[in-house]
């Protein structure tokens, strides 16, 4: 069929969307409602599709092309749930299940008939993470029942109010307003941990918990408990890896994330790590202690780190999980200082990745954009990612492993790619390009792209820049094996598959053959080339003030629309 997608963004739902009804043989197309109806109107009479599909909407479809074709709205509550902040309040509540439901846009919000709906756990993290992976699960599910139920022809969706069927229980129907930053605000003095990290990870990525630090209005982004710094209820306690920790009345949690409010004429605040936030305010840095923990931190410790090492047997885990997946400066350099950690340990596997949710999206573009000089941070960004990515590529004395939870795009993608082998959960996206932010790339992609899926089909996907689905990947060669569970699975199904590949009997062998093939590589044309050549090219757009660059890392860090509104197919060659 020809699927026309709305999407108030191109997010992770959307693309994941594109990307697996394209592997089902449809024929997919995006168009973006940040500018108003008109587009979208042009889209549909352009490419006339047999069916739309709203995952992600802001605003309401006109109501002349709901009225003329059958359009899908995906809502992340169970069915007869309505309102906008449906998964705020599922862990407002603390429910131990929740539900996405696929039903048909009328003029009523969340009211019109329901094609599908599917149920999901509920487990304790971030808003942002539960929509990415157990919410994003169960959406996928959904809206693929609902697009072969439309394509049979013969499937009646089901009425909410006045069911007419009796083979339908009643649809119990439940308002939830707008989850309002009333609901969200910390009381510092009375609130216990629990329910402060609850509100927390209600709000982690959008839109924040609005607070007040050094004077300052700021929004709380992100939350995880301390188990053993204690203070005054609301003090700010100590640092790590750039976030702050704050007491509690019974205990005290980390915070890794700071956006400063609004003040009217000024340009859109964006997230940043938390301390260099409250440093700006107070033009030095913070006057606090930096609260370190080991790599190899107990695992009876209940306490935040975005870095950790654990050893079992003979495999090695170097978990790491930043926020939004993307890689500052210092993650870069504080990652490649634990990478080189655990290549001393004795290990014959090493496996790298976090336990769920994002792989790593390359440089961090909200760091740079707050930079003094951005061309430079992003300089001094890339040369640090492409130092992690080579020395994972120069690894020759024990198999690496790159183990994908969840989405990975741009150099993220690439550190990926520089492993032996890449394992990627089932529900992950991949976008293996750079372009879209109007980027040339680095992180040796024009070395590891060709090698694992041939020169030509790497020219199509860094020229194309569209997402990839894990099964897509794996037949492109760019992932080695699909795992097939659930969030919350991956991490045990991977230390299963770790353990197996160290006690494989010809694994001595295959670290022989790497080690060769990369001898053999050298030879033909070392890494230090492919280095030099990406570099050169990412200096020119760095240091040229009129790249576009510049405009969309601006426009993409401050969530402000680009200026293209043309459906993805045409848009796709528009960066450059």
């Amino acid at each position: 069929m020809d699927i026309l997608l709305v999407a108030s963004a191109f997010n992770s739902l959307s693309q994941r969307l594109y990307a697996e009804l394209t592997d089902l043989g449809h024929r997919v197309d995006v168009v973006l409602a940040t500018h108003g109806p008109d587009p979208v109107r042009a889209a549909v009479h352009d490419r006339r599709p047999d069916l739309i599909v709203a995952p992600m909407l802001k605003t309401a479809l006109p109501e002349d092309i709901w009225r003329e074709q059958t359009c899908l709205i995906v809502h992340p509550g169970p069915p007869g749930d309505r309102g906008p902040s449906a998964l705020d309040w599922a862990i407002a509540d603390s429910a131990p299940r929740w539900g996405v439901t696929v039903l048909q846009a009328e003029a009523a919000m969340d009211a019109g008939d329901i094609w599908a709906a599917e149920s999901f756990p509920v487990p304790a993290v971030g808003k942002s993470d539960l929509y990415r992976n157990e919410a994003s699960d169960a959406a996928v599910a959904a809206v693929l029942l609902a697009v072969r139920r439309f394509a049979d022809a013969s499937f009646k969706p089901r009425p909410q109010t006045g069911d007419p069927d009796a083979s339908h229980a009643p649809v119990h129907v439940v308002w939830r307003d707008l989850f309002r930053q009333e609901r969200r605000r910390v009381d510092w003095a009375h609130d216990s941990t629990e329910t402060v990290l609850r509100k927390l990870r209600g709000a982690d990525s959008q839109p924040g918990v609005l607070d007040e630090l050094l004077g300052h209005e700021v929004f709380l982004h992100g939350g995880h408990p301390e188990d053993r710094l204690r203070g005054r209820p609301g003090e700010l306690l100590a640092t790590r890896a750039g976030a702050v920790c704050r007491a509690t009345r019974d205990g005290a949690v980390w915070i890794p994330e700071l956006r400063p409010r609004k003040n009217s004429g000024d340009p859109a605040p964006f997230r940043r790590p938390a301390a260099s936030v409250l440093a700006s305010f107070a033009g030095r840095p913070l006057d606090l202690p930096e609260a370190a923990v080991p790599l190899d931190l107990p695992p009876r410790r209940r306490t935040w780190t975005d870095i950790r090492y654990r050893q079992r047997g003979d495999v090695g885990f170097l978990r790491f999980s930043f926020p939004g997946g993307a890689m500052s400066t210092d993650q870069c350099r504080r990652l490649l200082a634990a990478y080189r950690y655990a290549l001393t340990r004795r290990t014959s596997v090493l496996v790298l990745g976090g336990a769920r949710d994002f792989f790593s999206n390359g440089i961090h573009l909200n760091v740079i954009e707050a930079a003094a000089d951005p061309g430079e941070e992003s300089w001094t960004n890339l040369t640090a990612m492409d130092d992690l990515v080579e020395a994972v590529l120069r690894t020759t004395d024990r198999v690496v492993v790159a183990a994908l939870a969840g989405n990975a795009a741009a150099g993220g993608a690439m550190l990926a790619l520089a492993a032996d082998q890449v394992w990627c959960r089932t529900g992950a996206v991949l976008n293996p390009h750079y372009r879209r932010m109007g980027l040339y790339g680095s992180e040796f992609w024009t070395y590891s792209l060709p090698r694992r899926a041939g020169s030509d089909t790497a020219h199509r996907l860094t020229e194309e820049a569209l997402p990839l689905s894990a099964a897509s990947a794996e037949r492109l060669g760019l992932v080695d094996r699909l795992v097939p569970t659930g969030p919350g699975e991956f991490a045990a199904e991977v230390e299963r598959l770790a353990a197996g590949l160290a006690a494989a009997p010809d694994l001595g062998q295959r670290i022989a053959a790497k080690a060769a093939a990369h001898h053999a590589d050298e030879q033909a044309r070392p890494l230090a080339d492919y280095r030099r050549d990406e570099l050169a090219r990412m200096y020119a757009i760095f240091f040229d003030p009129t790249a576009p660059y510049h405009a969309l890392r601006s426009a993409f860090v401050r969530k402000q629309p680009t200026g293209d509104a043309r459906p993805l197919a045409q848009a796709v060659g528009a960066v450059r």
